[in-house]
């Protein structure tokens, strides 16, 4: 019988986990294993959000980058051989590892990292080359086109050691997840809201209300720790199937909303695409 040590995959993760590099196991799609059925929809009340590791103490390698260990009986032993077995890569948590990978994702990218990076330890990968630093930083896609930032909260393939040495994460790269915020412009269709028919008081026009909507609205958006075009465009269908009928929404309620969306890295224009694409599918 096939032992877990025998798998060339465990084999590659018991290396980094000696070297002080948290690994996991991806699936099939290079994405973690989801959520084993005591975990689903965070039922154990454990890392909400995804911000930390624990107190869940489910042994499976579940939680995405937050199942990455360096624990070598975790990783050869008990409920994760069978994920090994069916692990189509491995994977490591770079923050882990105090470390930041800067993902480029084509030939553009790679000359612009050229042009402008401090050379660094260099990794291959299938359209492009993951430049390593040491020094761990906040995680952010899209940074510039074809660029990601994995180091906290992320997890990045392995795909071997590369070549060259490791130099200490420039200001430049730090730089890149600094997004100065962009000017708030409401359009106007996100207030010229129509009148709930009857010609009553609404029940929304008390502050109270209105304002605590408002708050938990903005308060789900700046929360979001990944699908945020998704949590953007629900919160605002949301808001507006709740007040979008009877004119109590307000341009400085709009632009509270659209700046939380900003921080959580959003443009004017995804946010005006997502309030519209909401009016629309409620028919306002």
């Amino acid at each position: 019988m096939t032992q877990p040590t025998d798998i060339p995959r465990v084999r590659t993760a018991l290396l980094l986990a000696s070297n002080g590099v948290p690994a996991l196991p991806l699936r099939r799609g290079k994405v973690p294993f989801g959520n084993c059925p005591a975990c689903a929809q965070n039922a154990c009340g454990g890392r909400p959000n995804m911000r930390t590791p624990g107190p869940c103490a489910c042994p499976r390698p579940c939680h995405g980058w937050a199942a990455a260990t360096t624990d070598s009986d975790v990783i050869a032993s008990g409920p994760w051989a069978r994920a090994w077995r069916e692990a189509a890569a491995v994977a490591y948590h770079p923050g882990g590892a105090g470390l930041t990978v800067v993902d480029l994702d084509n030939s553009a990218a790679i000359a612009w990292a050229e042009r402008t990076l401090p050379t660094t330890r260099t990794v291959a990968t299938t359209r492009g080359e993951h430049w390593i630093y040491q020094g761990a930083m906040q995680s952010t896609n899209a940074v510039r086109p074809g660029v990601d930032i994995k180091s906290t909260m992320a997890y990045a393939r392995w795909l071997g050691t590369g070549t060259g040495t490791i130099t200490a994460l420039p200001d430049a790269v730090r730089a890149l997840a600094v997004k100065a915020p962009a000017p708030v412009r409401p359009v106007s269709q996100a207030v010229a809201v129509p009148v709930r028919g009857g010609g009553g008081e609404c029940r929304h026009r008390t502050p109270t209300y209105l304002d605590r909507g408002i708050a938990m609205a903005e308060q789900r958006i700046t929360e979001a720790s990944s699908a945020v075009h998704t949590t953007v465009y629900r919160t605002f269908l949301a808001v507006l199937s709740t007040h979008g009928r009877c004119g109590c929404l307000t341009d400085a309620h709009v632009a509270r909303l659209f700046t939380a969306a900003q921080t959580r890295g959003e443009s004017v224009r995804h946010c005006t695409d997502a309030w519209t694409n909401a009016h629309t599918a409620l028919g306002l």
